[in-house]
C-alpha cells in the first residue's frame, strides 16, 4: 500500500494531465517555483499540510478527497478544470 506522501504525488501528477497543468503552472498556482514542485514530485522534499491547502483550493478539491487519492481526486475535479481534449475543435462565434 503507498504511503499518504505516494498516493499525493500520484495525485498531483493525475491533476496536472487532467488540466493541461505543467509544473510551472501549478507553482504559479500555489505561490511556489517550479523547482520545488519538482522536488515534491520527485520525493526529495515533501508536500506539507500548508501545501495541501494550497492543492485543494487551486484544484477546488475538498481536502480529503484530494488525500483519498488519484481516483477520488479526479471524480471531484470541477469540469471547467479539465483541459481540452487534445484536437477538439474550438467554437467561434463570427459576428
Amino acid at each position: 500500500m503507498p504511503s499518504t506522501e505516494q498516493t499525493l504525488r500520484l495525485t498531483v501528477a493525475a491533476l496536472m494531465r487532467m488540466t493541461g497543468e505543467r509544473q510551472a503552472d501549478l507553482a504559479r498556482g500555489l505561490g511556489l517555483r517550479q523547482p520545488q514542485i519538482s522536488r515534491k514530485q520527485a520525493g526529495t522534499a515533501v508536500w506539507t499540510l500548508t501545501d495541501v491547502d494550497l492543492l485543494s483550493a487551486h484544484y477546488g478539491i475538498p481536502v480529503p478527497d484530494l488525500l483519498a487519492g488519484v481516483d477520488r481526486a479526479i471524480h471531484c475535479l470541477p469540469t471547467r478544470r479539465y483541459a481540452p481534449a487534445p484536437g477538439a475543435a474550438q467554437l467561434t462565434i463570427s459576428p
